[in-house]
C-alpha cells in the first residue's frame, strides 16, 4: 500500500522535477527512509538540511531547484515561519513542492498507521487549500499549482489506477484524496538591470505593418532585439522587413528571418531560437496588441508577478470589428476549459503576446519533447507547460484593436475544431494522465 502511495506521488511531483537542475528534500523526517525520493525522477537528488546548502544549491548552473517538503508542513507548529526560513535561500526560478496530507481526512491518519499506509508521530498541524494560499501569502509565496494526489483505500479493491486519474475531475469528491501536491513558487523581484529581452514578431502578407511595429515600439529599458520572422508572403512583406533592418535604428537590434516552414508556431520557434535575450515575447505583426503596451508585460516580470506573462483581450471594450462574436465566444470557452484543465485560472489563453524566461522556454521545449507536437499556433504549447512546470502566470489585459491592413490568417471553424482537439489531448494527458 505505501509503495502504491509513493508511486502516485511521485508521478504528480515528476512532471515538475524531470525539468530541473536539482531536486532537494529538505529535512526529511525520522520515518522517511527516502522511498518518494528514490522514486522522483530528477538528475541530481540529494537530502538538504543546511540553509547554505540549500541556496548553494539554488544558486547553482545546473538549472532551477525544486525542494520537496514531504508531510513537513503537517509537523510543523509554525507553517509562516517554515516557509519563511527557506525563501532567503531560493532563487526566482526555485519552486517548493509540498506534499500536504488532507485536512478533511483528519481522523483517518491514525487508521492508517494501523494498516501500515504510513507510520511514525501522526501529523498535528493540517491546513486547507485557502489557509495554504494565504501563509504562502504572509511568506513571501505564491501557490501556482494544488492537485490532488492519491485516493489510495480504492487500490484494495484494485481500482488504483482508474480512480486516481478519473476522481480529480469529480468536483467535491476530488477534495477527498489522500493528500495533495502543491508547488509553491518565490515572489522575487527582478534585481539589477533591466532584462535583456527579445522580441518576435511573426509576419505573413503583413508588408504595411511592418513600419508602424517600429514606429511605435515604447522605450521598454535595457538591451532589446527585434526578430521579424517572416512566412510565405505574396505581398512583398519580405523585401520591406528587409529594408527596415537594414536602415536600423538606435534603439535596438533588428534581425530578419524567414521561416522554412508554416504557421504561426513554426515561426514563434524559429524566432525564440534565435533570440539573445534573458526574456522572450511574441509580437503579431498585425499590431492588433498595441505594441505601447509591450512594457506592461515587462513591468510585470520584474515585479516577481509571475514567470509567464500572459495578454488578455477579453477585459476592455474592443474596436469594432476587432473580434466578430463567435470567435469571442470561442475565446471564453478555450480560457475556461482550459482553466479546468491546468487548474490555473486564465482570462484569454490565444492572445498572441506571452512573456517569459528564455531558460524557461528551452525546458517547456523538453516538456513538448515528452508530451507530443501537436500545436500549430503556438499559443497552447505555452501554456500547458508554464502550468505543469509551476511558472505561476499572469494576466495582463490589453485593448484589442482592429487591424489596419491585410486580412486576418484565421479560419474560423477549421482552426476552432483544431483547438477542440488540442483541448482534448489536454484534457487527456494532463488531466488524467495526472502529467
Amino acid at each position: 500500500m505505501r509503495s502504491t502511495v509513493h508511486r502516485l506521488f511521485a508521478a504528480e511531483i515528476s512532471a515538475i522535477t524531470r525539468h530541473c537542475g536539482s531536486v532537494a528534500q529538505w529535512r526529511p523526517r525520522a520515518e522517511d527512509h527516502g522511498q518518494l525520493l528514490a522514486r522522483v525522477e530528477g538528475r541530481d537528488k540529494r537530502v538538504v538540511r543546511e540553509i547554505d546548502e540549500l541556496g548553494r544549491l539554488a544558486r547553482g548552473e545546473a538549472g532551477p531547484l525544486a525542494v520537496l517538503l514531504n508531510g513537513n508542513l503537517n509537523h510543523h507548529d509554525d507553517v509562516q515561519a517554515l516557509l519563511g526560513e527557506l525563501k532567503p535561500a531560493l532563487e526566482r526560478g526555485s519552486r517548493l513542492i509540498v506534499v500536504a496530507y488532507n485536512p478533511y481526512l483528519r481522523p483517518l491518519y491514525g487508521l492508517a498507521n494501523r494498516l501500515g499506509i504510513r507510520s511514525g508521530e501522526l501529523p498535528t498541524t493540517f491546513v486547507t487549500e485557502t489557509d495554504l494560499r494565504h501563509l504562502a501569502a504572509l511568506s513571501g509565496f505564491e501557490v501556482v499549482r494544488f492537485r490532488p494526489a492519491a485516493y489510495v483505500p480504492w487500490s484494495l479493491l484494485g481500482l488504483g489506477t482508474l480512480v486516481n486519474r478519473l476522481l480529480p475531475i469529480v468536483p467535491l469528491v476530488r477534495r477527498l484524496s489522500f493528500a495533495s501536491i502543491v508547488v509553491l513558487r518565490p515572489i522575487l523581484p527582478h534585481r539589477g538591470p533591466r532584462p535583456s529581452l527579445s522580441i518576435v514578431i511573426p509576419a505573413r502578407n503583413e508588408r504595411d505593418n511592418i513600419e508602424s511595429a517600429i514606429a511605435r515600439m515604447p522605450d521598454l529599458g535595457g538591451d532589446v532585439e527585434l526578430i521579424f520572422v517572416e512566412g510565405h508572403s505574396t505581398d512583398g512583406t519580405w523585401e520591406t522587413i528587409q529594408a527596415v533592418v537594414a536602415r536600423g535604428d538606435p534603439r535596438f537590434r533588428m534581425r530578419a528571418l524567414r521561416q522554412p516552414g508554416r504557421g504561426k508556431s513554426d515561426a514563434v520557434r524559429l524566432g525564440f531560437a534565435q533570440a539573445t535575450g534573458e526574456l522572450v515575447t511574441i509580437l503579431d505583426a498585425d499590431l492588433t496588441m498595441p505594441p505601447e503596451m509591450l512594457g506592461r508585460f515587462v513591468d510585470a516580470y520584474c515585479a516577481g508577478l509571475a514567470d509567464f506573462v500572459n495578454g488578455t483581450r477579453l477585459v476592455y471594450p474592443m474596436e469594432r470589428e476587432a473580434m466578430r462574436f463567435l470567435n469571442r465566444f470561442g475565446n471564453v470557452f478555450f480560457a475556461k476549459t482550459l482553466s479546468r484543465i491546468l487548474d490555473v485560472r486564465l482570462g484569454d489563453v490565444l492572445c498572441g503576446t506571452k512573456l517569459l524566461r528564455r531558460r524557461d522556454y528551452a525546458r517547456m521545449i523538453a516538456w513538448r519533447g515528452e508530451f507530443g507536437d501537436f500545436d500549430p499556433f503556438g499559443d497552447f504549447e505555452l501554456l500547458f507547460p508554464a502550468a505543469v512546470l509551476g511558472l505561476g502566470i499572469v494576466d495582463v489585459p490589453i485593448r484589442y484593436r482592429a487591424r489596419t491592413y491585410g486580412s486576418t490568417n484565421i479560419l474560423r471553424f477549421r482552426h476552432g475544431l483544431l483547438l477542440l482537439r488540442m483541448v482534448a489531448i489536454g484534457f487527456a494527458r494532463i488531466k488524467l494522465g495526472r502529467s
